[in-house]
């Protein structure tokens, strides 16, 4: 639960000072139209405090000012040392003492040019001397601003009520509770496996989707030649997941909008969810790491905002059923720690800043969930996953093709398309020219991803229904076995046939990607460009030395998930596997043919397994592959008779 001495702000190495505790009743500001500016900015949730008059600076945060690449590769020396950096932690493997030799050497630069500033008298040739060496110098912190004013003490108290709440309307609902659910973002990644894990859920009785209407465009003309209403989609998901019969009765659909008021759910239809609803999961969201500010704050703060609206509305209705509303968040909220231990329960504004909007937005709805929970007396939990992948067994994904799937893709592709040109000389050597720029993953060898199975997730999405101690807490819906880059790479290289070189995410994004782009702009390969410029916008950021370590346990302590987590070595193997096979490395977009073969997938590595006793993943690829040729038709994607 968020408490005061939880939301520190962590003050930048160079200062140990403590800042007061910013105001949260800064005054609006207006842009030239006479628009206010409050309502999005980043100054609602943060303050931006200076270290030499520790008092807040009274202006708008610009968003841009809270990411890790406005902070850093401002100067040569800079880059250098990061990258000596990244080479020593891989030799020493002591991380602390490296980060420690940074530091020593940053203040002992800066006494130089102190002391070059006195020595002249002239305060400009220490500014310079400090800029021409790479001095890291801040001059303000930010702080996240506390949701309530009340004491920790005060706070555990009213947690305890909304808890005993929730459990008194569960109990109330006897030993089969029939729950009647809304959830939002139905049709997304996380979404679909809702509905296919509460399809078989007894506890769950109803489970209400909020949609919006689809555009069905022309491909080539763009021109709008059908619009499927929200009933319309779901049928089409439920077809695609394989949920008949009974089980697809206990789904039904609704117009709905996360970025309107009450999630644009027309009126009539509230009035029946007020009576009804005893839960609301709102798990909706961009998940997009390249996204812009604005963007990201529509869909991940807003949206958020207005499901907790509409679960206060619900939760205070004449007649309630509803027991908590379940926010879905991420773990990566801790933003950029440096290896320090990112707490489940703990939000402090990340030295290090954030990777993304993405990040930094889901920060910002978490703590709008506070003050729901804290001012208002909302009953809401926190579930906060790491970064989701497809299925911990079958490597299913539903066709997505972001996050991990996008470096992966790209690979598949680029091994593809180099293939089919070595056919003759001038092929062959354009080739290799390829091979030699667009192989090159920007990932330190040290640095750990946080992986966990989409299947892992929605366990503890449909366990927290039903489990009143999760109101308060945020629980990380990740893993104890984080993945390296360097198996990421070892992994690829088995599974896809092709040799992907780490490169140094500073180098790579200085030097190597302009370069790289250049090369490939000449050779007439413009999509292989923008990929590895998408790859290096999403993936710079989290393959550098000094990942958060996310703390984990209130996903087994409190939810009663399974105390051994997914094989994330085994769920990426699987991940490589099914872009490969399923989805050819993203080229089979149309969702009916991905969610057929995906159904076939999932039968003909059951038989496998039956057949060999083993788990697919711990099979070698050579033996997986030839077990797949003799139960599955490759070219038609259908199992053979008797395989």
């Amino acid at each position: 639960m968020a408490t005061k001495r939880a939301r520190a702000a962590e003050a930048p190495a160079e200062s140990t000072a403590e800042a007061p505790e910013p105001k949260s009743d800064i005054e609006p500001t207006f842009n030239p139209k006479g628009e206010m500016m409050w309502e999005s900015s980043p100054s609602r949730y943060i303050a931006k405090i200076s270290l030499h008059t520790r008092k807040e600076i009274l202006r708008p945060i610009d968003p841009e000012e809270l990411l890790v690449h406005a902070h850093r590769d401002k100067n040569p020396v800079e880059v250098t040392a990061q990258f000596m950096a990244s080479r020593a932690i891989q030799l020493t493997g002591n991380e602390d003492a490296v980060k420690d030799g940074l530091r020593r050497m940053n203040a002992l630069a800066g006494s130089l040019a102190e002391s070059l500033g006195k020595a002249t008298g002239l305060k400009a040739v220490e500014k310079q001397t400090k800029k021409l060496m790479g001095v890291a110098e801040r001059s303000y912190i930010f702080q996240f601003r506390e949701p309530s004013h009340l004491s920790e003490k005060e706070v555990k108290g009213r947690v305890a009520k909304l808890q005993a709440e929730a459990r008194a309307a569960l109990k109330a609902r006897g030993r089969a509770p029939k729950l009647q659910v809304l959830l939002t973002g139905a049709t997304g990644f996380l979404g679909k496996e809702i509905l296919v894990q509460a399809a078989d859920d007894k506890n769950i009785a109803q489970m209400v989707c909020a949609l919006r209407p689809e555009k069905i465009r022309d491909p080539k003309t763009r021109e709008v030649v059908k619009v499927l209403s929200p009933q319309q989609r779901g049928a089409q998901l439920l077809e695609r997941l394989g949920i008949s019969g009974a089980r697809a009765k206990k789904f039904r659909f609704v117009d709905g909008d996360i970025e309107k008021p009450n999630l644009g759910i027309p009126d009539a239809e509230l009035a029946k969810l007020e009576k009804t609803l005893t839960h609301i999961v709102h798990c909706a969201a961009s998940v997009s790491f390249d996204d812009t500010y604005e963007n990201s704050y529509r869909a991940n703060v807003l949206g958020a905002r207005n499901a907790l609206e509409l679960a206060y509305r619900v939760q205070n209705a004449k007649g309630s059923s509803f027991i908590n509303h379940i926010a879905i968040e991420t773990s990566y909220i801790h933003g950029r720690k440096k290896r320090s231990m990112a707490l489940e329960n703990a939000l402090a504004f990340p030295r290090a800043f954030y990777n993304n909007y993405y990040e930094l937005t889901k920060a910002m709805a978490s703590i709008d969930t506070d003050r729901f929970m804290i001012e208002k007396g909302l009953r809401v939990a926190q579930l906060l996953p790491s970064i989701v992948i497809g299925h911990s067994r079958t490597g299913n994904n539903y066709g997505d093709t972001k996050v991990v799937n996008a470096p992966i893709n790209a690979f598949g592709r680029s091994k593809d398309q180099i293939d089919k040109l070595a056919t003759d000389m001038v092929g062959r050597s354009k080739a290799r020219m390829i091979a030699a720029v667009a192989m090159a993953f920007p990932g330190d060898a040290t640095a750990e991803l946080n992986l966990v199975p989409v299947d892992r997730v929605v366990a503890g999405i449909i366990a927290a229904l039903v489990v009143p101690e999760a109101i308060g807490e945020r629980i990380h819906l990740a893993t104890d076995n984080r993945i390296r880059t360097e198996d990421i790479v070892r992994i690829t290289k088995e599974e896809i046939g092709i040799d992907v070189r780490l490169t140094d995410p500073t180098l790579f994004r200085n030097f190597t990607l302009p370069l790289m782009k250049i090369a490939l702009e000449k050779m007439k390969e413009p999509k292989l460009a923008n990929a590895l410029d998408k790859l290096a916008t999403i993936f710079g950021g989290y393959g550098e030395w000094g990942q958060p370590i996310h703390d984990v346990g209130n996903d087994v302590r409190i939810l009663g998930l399974p105390i051994r987590r997914p094989n994330t070595l085994f769920a990426f193997r699987m991940l490589c596997r099914h872009n490969k096979y399923v989805q050819d490395f993203g080229k089979v977009r149309d969702a009916d043919e991905v969610a057929r073969r995906e159904l076939v997938w999932s039968q003909v590595l059951e038989n496998i397994e039956f057949e060999t006793g083993r788990q697919v993943a711990s099979i070698s690829p050579e033996e997986f592959q030839r077990l797949l040729e003799a139960h599955l038709d490759l070219r038609a994607f259908k199992a053979k008779k008797g395989g």
